[in-house]
């Protein structure tokens, strides 16, 4: 590609200038900071895969971006001896990279597309100088960290203390909150190891969810077919984890 001869900082800022111009005016002017710096440095691409093959973050492994999710599901999973369980949940609401946030590029857990979708991915170089440059896009990332800190937190009491089938449901319903209709692609061996059991404990969970007439489920899919029901049996951990997250995007940035 035929490269210009003209700095980064100086092409960076004519981009910006432009951009922001281009934005309404009625729009807050720190989201409109925001908004031109993602579009200029962020890069759309789909995330998408075969469960376990399928997200370049591996356990060890360099990280070299972060993705900005904007469809799709991407699970961060901890893996041992004794098996596979979830730790976190991001979707919309957030992103990855967050060891680069931290001043570091590895993690020793794993993520993965759970739904495929689209997201912005950013290098780790832009994300920090983002940060760097743009005050109220850093406490953004900063507010995200601690709600995924918080989360991955909930999670560990709720595996803990929570019956199966309320765990079940909670974690039926984050993924409910973040996919568009109330169809979920779902396997069972699945859903077993992101609650960390084995599969026939999952059947026995499922099943009396489905014969209380919440959901439905058949070849791989879950439907949700009452969400109050289904929200009534779950454990407090989603309303925790889902009212911290509205807290923490409610504070003024």
């Amino acid at each position: 590609m035929k490269q210009q001869v003209i700095s980064f900082d100086e092409l960076l800022s004519s981009i910006l200038q432009a951009g922001l111009a281009q934005v309404q005016v009625a729009e807050n002017e720190d989201m409109r900071r925001i908004s031109a710096w993602v579009a200029i440095l962020a890069v759309p691409t789909v995330i998408a895969g075969i469960y376990g093959m399928n997200f370049d973050y591996m356990p060890e492994l360099r990280i070299k971006y972060a993705y900005f999710v904007l469809t799709g599901i991407i699970s961060l999973v901890s893996e041992m001896r004794e098996g596979t369980v979830e730790v976190g949940t991001v979707g919309c609401e957030g992103m990855t990279g967050i060891p680069l946030v931290l001043s570091a590029d590895t993690m020793p857990s794993r993520a993965f597309v759970q739904v495929p979708g689209e997201a912005l991915r950013m290098t780790a170089e832009d994300l920090l100088r983002g940060m760097e440059e743009v005050p109220v896009f850093r406490r953004l990332v900063y507010r995200h960290v601690l709600a995924l800190f918080d989360q991955t937190a909930q999670h560990a009491a709720c595996n803990r203390l929570h019956a199966l089938e309320e765990r079940c449901a909670r974690w039926l319903l984050m993924t409910h909150d973040r996919v568009e209709g109330d169809v979920l692609l779902l396997k069972q061996q699945f859903l077993a190891e992101m609650l960390g059991v084995h599969r026939p404990a999952v059947t026995l969970a499922a099943g009396a969810l489905q014969k209380a007439g919440i959901i439905r489920y058949s070849r791989g899919k879950v439907t949700v077919l009452d969400r109050a029901a289904l929200e009534a049996a779950s454990c407090e951990c989603y309303s925790i984890v889902t009212r911290r997250m509205e807290e923490l995007l409610a504070m003024q940035i």
